[in-house]
């Protein structure tokens, strides 16, 4: 296998524990207001996850939207998005977390039921609070840098990322990637950098143009000249043209994010199907290899009980690997 010519991607089912937040972002597709969305039961989340045991998923994305500091809610949100998490490990899939800013605390405590965390930074320039951030609370760029800070400080293996054309300048999108680019010089903590193209939605109140493909492309040559080159570069397969997908890998971008039945922050744009993603990849000369939610060169940071379900899964993909390899061998 070309290991030059690989493209990862993680095979993945979010669950979202509530929709409810208190940012209301002019360019969501995803939130209700608060205490007009059911939060999701244990029972059935358990249902949801039963189903996908023989369906090759992973990682479990816990995604939600996001309950206030001060609510008195608070606190049984952050419980019952631990119980999520430990339910998913019960079964067998390996937990991500990304549900907005947390205080140290909280980020310490959901460190034992996840193997990997994320929160997009996003943009750091202040002035989108006068605009698609305005009625934002948690998009203040130094509480999303912080995030990264104490991801860093607990050795979280993280992922965080830039939402890509909501108003920022190109000297705006160089900052942001600067500010990722000095965390993980301080700390080795961050897995990959999300370049997110903004994509017009079905429900939003501002309906901005679309991030243009060729923006993206000279921001993936940007980002790969700026960012440590440990640090994969993630695109999201759904928001990219097909046609323009191969040209992306070439400038740089080496993943392609969490690939599952539906994408919640981006319901208009569907996943493709990996097998029929794989295909396409291939005529272009790229090989597309599932991965977990945590780098190998992260284990080290997890408890034992955390590194041995790694562990079990790095054996289950190192056999698919072989598996496949034998069949392109001897043609079976």
């Amino acid at each position: 296998m070309d290991f030059a010519k690989t493209v990862t991607y993680s095979p993945a089912y979010t669950l979202v524990p509530t929709y409810e937040c208190f940012n209301r972002c002019s360019y969501c597709n995803f939130r209700a207001d608060p205490g007009k969305s059911t939060w999701l039961t244990l029972t059935d989340a358990e249902t949801q996850l039963r189903s996908l045991q023989h369906q090759g998923v992973i990682e479990i994305l816990i995604l939600s939207g996001e309950v206030h500091p001060h609510s008195d809610q608070r606190s049984l949100w952050v419980q019952h998005i631990y119980d999520l998490c430990e339910l998913a490990l019960s079964i067998g899939f390996l937990p991500h977390t990304n549900v907005g800013p947390l205080s140290l605390v909280e980020m310490e405590r959901l460190k034992t039921v996840n193997v990997s965390m994320g929160l997009m930074v996003e943009q750091v320039t202040p002035t989108l609070l006068q605009t698609v951030h305005r009625h934002a609370p948690s998009k203040l760029p130094a509480l999303r840098l912080q995030q990264l800070a104490q991801a860093g400080e607990l050795q979280i293996p993280f992922t965080t990322g830039l939402l890509l054309g909501i108003g920022e300048t190109e000297a705006e999108r160089w900052q942001t990637l600067e500010a990722i680019a000095q965390s993980h010089q301080r700390w080795r903590h961050i897995q990959e950098v999300i370049l997110q193209p903004y994509s017009p939605g079905d429900t939003e109140a501002w309906a901005g143009a679309a991030f243009s493909p060729q923006q993206l492309l000279e921001t993936i040559t940007l980002a790969r000249r700026i960012l440590p080159s440990d640090i994969v570069l993630q695109i999201p397969p759904n928001l990219v043209p097909r046609s323009h997908l191969s040209a992306c890998l070439d400038a740089g971008a080496r993943d392609l994010g969490g690939i599952g039945p539906h994408d919640e922050v981006n319901p208009a744009y569907p996943h493709p199907i990996d097998v029929e993603l794989a295909s396409d990849l291939s005529e272009a000369g790229w090989t597309l290899m599932p991965r977990l939610p945590i780098y190998p060169h992260y284990d080290a940071w997890l408890a034992q009980a955390l590194k041995d379900a790694v562990e079990r899964w790095r054996e289950r993909i190192e056999g698919r690997r072989q598996k496949a390899e034998g069949r392109r061998v001897f043609g079976g």
